[in-house]
């Protein structure tokens, strides 16, 4: 059960414009922003804090920042009133423990949805009244930006989720469905199936008010009224590419896995890999390209990796035999009987396993840029040594303003990238995986080995590797290959692990795969 505020207790909500309440009444707050900041971020973390690093997170050395803490902590208790001990500090640590909005959202967040009742799900949506502190942006103060924006990703997952299991829930009561529809609608505007199915929606809610409401209506008016109502409007978009509509489906264990659809012609599913986010690839240069060419003369098929994008996050099982059942499920999601399989990265892995166990649904398996045997089972002691720091920093600095890391981690996978491709980086990181979920990612795929599988292939395969790569060497891609029966091996030139808009590599990629699929996609 998700707990309610009780009644005198301070609350404070932060699903939307901050607000603190006691009994149902708002409480006015202090005007500085950082004092408000400060507030919801010590209650949303409820964990206590060292001094140092709220002044490093909150003020710049020269605004003597323990003095700005010690006067914002003098704010904080006047809110707090009969609740003052509620804020416990010390010479060293502070810390806050009060009711939120988020909190009640959390096993939301971290659990599945389907084991709460509709009622339920109905009180969480209401809940949330926008996006994440939405009118609580610190602009200079980078660290609290990065933690609000990695909530606010957690905030907008979960009710993508909570609206669509209410929408498919509630199919059979279409008034009490239609507002979810509409809202979700509103976070995915270029979802043409929802469109329609808002539509369907409410023409259904047309038909019920028009159908009688007493039982002194003539026999057949129903039918009258239903054949008299006029057909459903075409919608002006139902004909064009879908572009960035969004479908949920469930594993096995009962985890949402987000997964879109674009263009036309012979399919090409993508199998999942790490950081990836099926709306916002869109808009970056790090993968828009990509999704662009192989939707050009191709229906693509993409899904987000679980615990990545608009999946689920912080789910137990990232095993790789529960990546290879993800991809299962969604090909029976999608509907899709015979096509293509790319796999990128640690992907090449998990689409050779499901193509051993499905070799029917596919026509041909393309992967790049993967290995047989993940960065711990090659066993190289340098490169342990090196994903072992990247691991460490990983959880440490994900998604912080750490040039270090930044510079480390971008380098390593796209070393060609420009200023632009840093900055581009920053976001994908920090809008797609969690630091936890990062971690424990990297940690499931350095010990990936598919070895004794690849001579049980049986699908035409073609394997593509940049001959620079750094984060899987090039030998993987020759190893991969060699051990396929029948495989064909292409070295791109490139350093580029992610091959970039405008490369040479990337065009010679495109024309393989165009050539490949246009020769196997009939067999």
């Amino acid at each position: 059960m998700i707990d309610s505020p009780q009644a005198g207790l301070l609350d404070l909500c932060v699903l939307g414009d901050f607000q603190v309440a006691r009994g149902g009444e708002l409480i006015d707050l202090p005007p500085s922003r950082k004092t408000r900041a400060l507030l919801a971020y010590l209650a949303v973390t409820g964990k206590a804090h060292q001094r140092e690093r709220l002044c490093e997170i909150f003020w710049d050395i020269p605004d003597d920042p323990r003095g700005a803490l010690r006067w914002s902590l003098s704010k904080i208790r006047q809110v707090l009133g009969d609740d003052e001990s509620a804020l416990v500090a010390d010479r060293n640590t502070v810390s806050l423990k009060v009711g939120t909005d988020y909190a009640r959202l959390l096993p939301l967040v971290r659990g599945d949805l389907s084991s709460w009742s509709t009622e339920e799900l109905e009180a969480v949506a209401g809940s949330i009244r926008g996006d994440f502190l939405a009118d609580l942006s610190l602009e200079r103060c980078f660290e609290y930006q990065a933690w609000r924006a990695g909530v606010a990703s957690e905030v907008e997952i979960v009710e993508l989720g909570i609206l669509r299991e209410l929408v498919e829930r509630l199919a059979g009561e279409p008034k009490r469905a239609l507002p979810f529809a509409r809202r979700l609608r509103r976070l995915l505007p270029e979802d043409v199936g929802l469109a329609e199915e808002i539509e369907a929606l409410e023409e259904k809610v047309r038909l019920a008010a028009a159908q009688p409401t007493t039982r002194s209506a003539p026999p057949g008016a129903t039918r009258v009224a239903k054949a008299q109502s006029p057909p459903p409007a075409k919608s002006p978009t139902a004909t064009q590419d879908p572009g960035r509509a969004i479908h949920f489906c469930r594993a096995l264990d009962g985890t949402r896995l987000a997964f879109a659809k674009t263009g036309s012609g012979p399919a090409i599913l993508r199998a999942a890999h790490w950081m990836s986010h099926l709306t916002f690839d869109w808009d970056s240069p790090i993968w828009r390209h990509w999704m662009s060419e192989l939707s050009r003369e191709n229906q693509l098929v993409r899904y987000d990796e679980r615990c990545n994008g608009l999946s689920q996050r912080h789910v137990v099982d990232v095993s790789f035999d529960t990546m290879v059942s993800d991809l299962e499920c969604v090909v029976e999601a999608a509907g899709l009987d015979r096509f293509t399989l790319l796999g990128l990265s640690q992907s090449c892995a998990v689409s050779i396993a499901y193509a051993i166990r499905h070799p029917e649904k596919i026509s041909g398996m393309i992967l790049y840029g993967g290995y047989v045997k993940g960065w711990r089972a090659r066993g190289d002691a340098g490169e342990i040594a090196t994903r072992e720091a990247v691991a460490t920093l990983m959880r440490e600095s994900w998604g912080k303003s750490n040039p270090m890391f930044r510079q480390a981690f971008c380098s390593m996978f796209i070393p060609g990238a420009t200023h632009e491709h840093f900055a581009w980086m920053d976001d994908l990181m920090l809008r797609t995986v969690s630091p936890d979920d990062a971690w424990r990612l990297q940690s499931a795929f350095s010990v990936i080995d598919v070895s004794d599988l690849l001579e049980k292939v049986r699908v035409p395969t073609l394997v593509l590797h940049a001959r620079e790569d750094n984060v899987a060497p090039v030998e993987s891609g020759r190893t991969m290959a060699a051990g396929i029966p029948g495989a064909r091996f292409f070295e791109l030139e490139s350093e580029n692990h992610i091959l970039l808009e405008g490369e040479p590599a990337f065009d010679e990629f495109i024309a393989h795969v165009r050539a490949f699929v246009a020769e196997t996609a009939g067999s």
